[in-house]
């Protein structure tokens, strides 16, 4: 019998995707997924942007402001990356669109990049002026975004299967 996850579902409870080997990714090289390795590095800098923000808050030393500006516009460049092999396999699998969890991962994490642009934009004349109060709110809240739709990217490859190896039809 397969071990399912121990925390129940908030949503999307479907107990056949347990049944089945899983849905391939669209975008792979050599079967290996390519959105779970990208999304590594978004999550990385943004995260790393809300850290570098609340170290400015704490001493004023501008070299703080100044990491937080290439984290946001590293953060927001790879985030595009991963967006991209992301859409595309929400596009290609009928299973990530029957599932909320799909939705909430797309939306969540476009409202990340576009709140992450703003933040970079706001700082591109002042990286020491924008941080507080604004900055520092905009890296929590899109750090936090970031783990909620992680949450949700992992319910679609862990307990939906989307985007791991297996055979089962890419519109179920």
């Amino acid at each position: 019998m397969a071990q399912v996850p121990s925390i129940p579902p908030i949503i999307d409870s479907n107990p056949s995707d347990y049944q089945d080997t899983g849905i391939t990714s669209t975008v792979a090289i050599s079967g290996h997924p390519f959105h779970p390795l990208l999304v590594t590095f978004p999550i990385a800098f943004l995260v790393g942007a809300a850290g570098t923000d609340v170290g400015y808050w704490l001493n004023h030393d501008s070299f703080w402001a100044r990491a937080s500006l290439w984290l946001l516009g590293v953060g927001f460049g790879s985030g595009i990356l991963a967006a991209l092999s992301g859409i595309m396999d929400f596009l290609k699998i009928g299973r990530a669109r029957k599932r909320t969890a799909g939705w909430i991962h797309l939306f969540g994490n476009i409202t990340a990049l576009v709140l992450t642009l703003i933040n970079w934009l706001l700082r591109l004349d002042d990286p020491a002026g924008a941080v507080l109060p604004l900055g520092i709110i905009l890296s929590v809240l899109v750090a936090t975004l970031l783990g909620v739709t992680g949450w949700y990217g992992a319910e679609l490859a862990y307990r939906h299967k989307i985007g791991v190896v297996g055979d089962s039809s890419r519109y179920d």
